[in-house]
Order: structure tokens, then C-alpha cells, then sequence
């Protein structure tokens, strides 16, 4: 966080010797945030290739035609609801909450209101997944006769819903450690959820006969990793300064109120995923049903691996401070902020978007061209990607903005805005699925670009500004650096391509040299541009700023 010194910090006189303990201990803490957000980095960038890795290893096991489509469909509703009402939901109205309370020194009161909706949330959602079980015959049915095997799409489904109560109690104990600065070990919950369901298939499907079974396994293991999910950070709350207790405080006022921030978050949240829904009607109805909705599915997965690794990062590690700004009043620094995670998303996406765009035909045949995958399927995959890249900086922005709503704990106006842009996405889709199917990725991206000038306009009303001149010299200076990155990395590409063939090893070694050389340049040309996001790296990896 380059600019990293916190706001308040001009308002102090360092004196006559130079030197502010105050400016330094906030340099401190920032670089301990720029630290921590290295650290989610690295580890949602593992946690996504091993996503990855779980699902070519389903996929050699099951493929993508018979049974596995019972599974897919069985995965859905969970998958939803989850979405909906743990992770992410829980988090953006849990935390504001929480913080707001510990500021206002009521240690005790917020330990209270911790412990009263850890156990509401076990209540509710457990009685949720319950009916959720008991009625899976009737949430399945719209869904048709996935392979012929409706009873078997019902009975993975069951094994499968357990996991909202479990993500729910994981979304409060999460949303407490990063309140109190630990990232770390939320961060690598995801690569044990990963790796126990890798496992899980490796041993448990080679044992078992029938691919029914063997299906059952795979949600087995689904909820086995769900329960490590939960159970891994535990046992660092106990070096905090408060306690889970069972108690169940309803009336309290601040219990309400996470209930009331909860609501528009799950609607924001219900509408993405609708938005998703949408692209794939239109996918499957006006472009080709058996293939565009897995092409779009396949750009999809690979887009998201920076959005994962970088602006969910920063974004995440930077959540809690918004939190304590707004419960502070303290504008200017929840401005500068918001201001330091946009400009860092922007240092951090718009390379890689460069690169996804420029390399999207290698990235694709590389992950993805084996078996039934032609290479006329990596054309469609790579136009698709490139498609996405467009957006991709400007959907980091929106969940970067609109973590800055919850901090505030306006949580209506994400909501509406993702209202607006339900509609605009449906127009687009429509208007650009001629040009092919990268027409409903890039309808994808123009949405996205709206959303975040929509966020950006009203934030600034809220809150008085973003810096916004700053950020855009930044993004100016990092465009330039990514175009220079993008021709050096292609080139080197070709280059080795056509040195070295198309093997798989040779296509790692292109693939490899071509981003490692393009990330030096990259860097080098920032330093050139002065770019002074490149110090957070530097403030990141520097052992001086333990």
C-alpha cells in the first residue's frame, strides 16, 4: 500500500528531528496489510489452480456426459443457497457490525453479538438444510431428468446440502479473524477444502464399483472438505481477546442490524448469480446448446483465476480497515483507502488482462487441449477469454467499491446498482450473441464497466471523493506498462513456438518464459513510469517490515 502512509498521518508534526513514531507505526501497518495481501494472493492463486486440478481430476474420472450431469445438477441448489446466505453474505454484514462495536471499546457486547449469531446462523441455516433434505425431490424437479436418474440427482443433492450450515458457521468465525487482521489462515482454507476433495476422489472412487458410487464419493468428499473448511481456523481464536460463548442475545440491537446489512448483500449476491443464469440461457438457447454454455464455462474458469488471486486479495485484506474508518467517521481515511485498493487492483488486473488478451490461444491450448478439446475448440475458448479480459480490472473494482458500501454499511446502493445492470446485461446479450458466442463475454465485460462507474459516481457522493485524479494517473501509467508487457511477453511466445513446437512441455516452457519475462519487463517499466504501486511488492516481500 504505496502510498500506503495512513491519511491522518499529514496531520502530525514529525517535529524538528524528522522523525513521527505515529507516521512510522502506521507505515508499519501498512506494510503488514501489504504483507497480508501478498499472502491471500499466493494462496487463493493455489487454492484456483488446485480448483483446477480437482476438476480435471472429476473430469478423467466421470467426464462431462452420463451420471455426472445427476452430480451437476445436484450441486446447483446447494451451490445457490450457499452463495446466497454464507461466505461472502455473511461476511459483509458480519464484519462492519462486529468492528463498529469493538471501536466503540464494548469488547464484551461484541463477543456477545459474535457468539449470538454464530448460533443463529447454526439454527436457521441447520433448519434450512434440513427442509432443504427433506424436500429435495421438489427442488430438483425443475431441473428435469439429468442422465435418465432423477432418484440419484435427489440423493446427491441431500449429501450436498450440509455444506450452507457448515460454509455459514465458517463465514462468522472468518469474518472475526479478519476483523482482527488474521488473513492467513482463512486464506488457506480453501486450498485443504481443494485438496481434501482431490484426495478424496484419488483414494475413495477406485474403491468403490458403479459410478453411482463413485458419484456419492465425490460428494463425500465435497462435504468432508466443507467440514475442514469450518473446522481449520478455529483454533486461532483463542489468542484473540474474546470468546464464542453459548448464548443467544436476539434482542440486541446490533443482532438486527447484521440481519437487516444481510438482506440487500444476499439480494447483490442473488443477482449475480442471475446474471449468470442469464448469459447461460442465452448461450444455450440463440447460440449452440452443446457448446457454447461449456466454452463460455471454460473462459469463465480462466478469468477468474487473477480476479481470485489479486482483487478478492485486496479487497478482503483492506475490508476490515474500511469497517473501522466508517465506524470511526474517519473519512479521509477510509477515502485514501478505497483509493490505495483500486489503484492496487488496477497495478495488479490490468496486466493481467493485457495478458489474457494476448495470450489467450497458448493459456487455452495449455490448460485445457487434450482428449475431446480440438483445437477448433481453443479458438472459441480463446475468443471468449479475450472477451472477458476487457472487464476484467473493472469487475475487480465493483468488489473492491462495493466492499466500500458495506464498510459503510450502505448496502442498498451495490444492490440497486446490480439491479440496473440485471436489465442492461439481458439488452446486451441480445444485441451481441451475433458476433458469436465471445458476444455474450464481452456484454459480460461492457456490464462490468458500467457497474463500476456507477459505484464509483455514488461512492463519491457518499463519502466526498476517491482521489479519483490519482487513480487515474495510475491506471495511465499501468496501462502503458501492461502494453509494453503484452508485446514483449507475445513475442517471446512466438518466438519459442516456433522454436520449440507444441509439446506439452514445449508449450510450458513458451507459456512459462513468455510471463516471466513479461512480468520482469512489467515491472521494470513501471519503475521507469514511476508507478509507486510497485512498492507494495517490494514492502511485501521486505523482511524489514516485520
Amino acid at each position: 500500500m504505496t502510498d500506503g502512509a495512513d491519511p491522518g498521518a499529514s496531520r502530525h508534526d514529525p517535529g524538528a528531528s524528522g522523525h513521527d513514531p505515529v507516521s512510522d507505526a502506521t507505515a508499519g501497518r501498512h506494510r503488514k496489510l501489504a504483507r497480508s495481501t501478498l499472502i491471500f494472493s499466493v494462496a487463493t492463486g493455489v487454492s484456483r489452480v488446485l480448483g483446477l486440478v480437482r476438476e480435471m481430476v472429476a473430469a478423467y474420472y466421470f467426464g462431462i456426459s452420463g451420471a455426472i450431469n445427476a452430480f451437476t445438477v445436484a450441486f446447483q441448489i446447494p451451490n445457490l443457497v450457499r452463495a446466497l446466505l454464507a461466505d461472502a453474505a455473511l461476511s459483509g454484514a458480519f464484519v462492519p457490525v462486529f468492528s463498529d462495536l469493538l471501536e466503540k471499546g464494548e469488547r464484551k457486547r461484541a463477543w456477545r453479538v459474535a457468539s449470538t449469531i454464530f448460533w443463529l446462523v447454526l439454527l436457521v441455516l441447520g433448519a434450512l438444510t434440513a427442509l432443504f433434505i427433506l424436500i429435495a425431490p421438489l427442488l430438483i424437479r425443475p431441473f428435469g431428468v439429468p442422465d435418465g436418474d432423477f432418484d440419484l440427482a435427489v440423493g446427491l443433492s441431500r449429501v450436498l446440502f450440509p455444506i450452507v450450515v457448515l460454509l455459514g458457521l465458517s463465514g462468522v468465525i472468518v469474518g472475526i479473524l479478519n476483523t482482527y487482521d488474521h488473513f492467513t489462515v482463512p486464506a488457506l482454507t480453501p486450498i485443504a477444502w481443494n485438496l481434501a476433495i482431490i484426495l478424496g476422489l484419488w483414494l475413495g472412487v477406485p474403491r468403490v464399483s458403479g459410478e453411482d458410487a463413485q458419484l456419492y464419493v465425490y460428494a463425500g468428499a465435497i462435504l468432508v472438505g466443507t467440514l475442514i473448511q469450518l473446522l481449520l481456523p478455529v483454533p486461532w481464536l483463542r489468542g484473540l481477546d474474546g470468546r464464542l460463548q453459548m448464548v443467544i442475545d436476539w434482542r440486541d440491537p446490533a443482532v438486527r442490524r447484521f440481519f437487516k446489512l444481510m438482506l440487500p448483500v444476499t439480494l447483490t449476491l442473488g443477482l449475480i448469480n442471475m446474471n449468470a443464469v442469464i448469459d447461460t440461457l442465452f448461450a444455450s438457447r440463440l447460440l449452440d446448446p452443446n457448446l457454447a454454455p461449456a466454452a463460455i464455462n471454460a473462459a469463465f474458469r480462466l478469468y477468474m483465476l487473477p480476479q481470485g488471486m489479486f482483487s478478492v486479495a485486496v479487497a478482503t485484506v483492506l475490508f476490515p480497515a474500511l469497517a473501522r474508518y466508517a465506524a470511526q467517521n474517519d473519512l479521509d481515511a477510509f477515502r485514501s483507502t478505497i483509493s490505495t485498493g483500486l489503484r492496487q487492483i488496477a497495478f495488479l488486473l490490468i496486466p493481467a488482462s493485457i495478458v489474457s488478451a494476448v495470450l489467450a490461444q497458448p493459456i487455452v491450448r495449455l490448460v485445457y487441449e487434450r482428449g475431446a478439446f480440438t483445437e477448433s475448440d481453443v479458438t472459441i475458448v480463446a475468443a471468449c477469454l479475450a472477451a472477458f479480459s476487457l472487464g476484467l480490472v473493472f469487475n475487480g473494482w465493483m468488489l473492491m467499491l462495493s466492499r466500500g458500501f458495506y464498510g459503510l454499511q450502505s448496502n442498498w446502493i451495490p444492490t440497486a446498482i446490480g439491479v440496473g445492470t440485471l436489465g442492461l446485461n439481458a439488452v446486451l446479450d441480445v444485441a451481441l450473441y451475433r458476433v458469436g458466442i465471445w458476444g455474450i463475454p464481452f456484454a459480460t465485460s461492457l456490464v462490468n464497466i458500467v457497474g463500476a462507474a456507477l459505484l464509483v459516481f455514488f461512492l463519491r457522493r457518499g463519502v466526498g471523493g476517491v482521489d479519483l485524479a490519482r487513480i487515474i494517473d495510475a491506471v495511465v501509467r499501468v496501462t502503458v506498462a501492461s502494453v509494453v508487457l503484452g508485446a514483449a511477453a507475445f513475442g517471446v511466445w512466438v518466438g519459442l513456438d516456433q522454436l520449440l513446437g507444441r509439446s506439452t512441455v514445449a508449450q510450458i516452457i513458451s507459456l512459462g518464459g513468455a510471463l516471466a519475462l513479461g512480468a520482469i519487463v512489467y515491472l521494470a517499466a513501471c519503475r521507469v513510469l514511476r508507478v509507486r504501486e510497485t512498492d507494495v511488492l517490494r514492502q511485501a516481500i521486505s523482511r524489514r517490515g516485520a
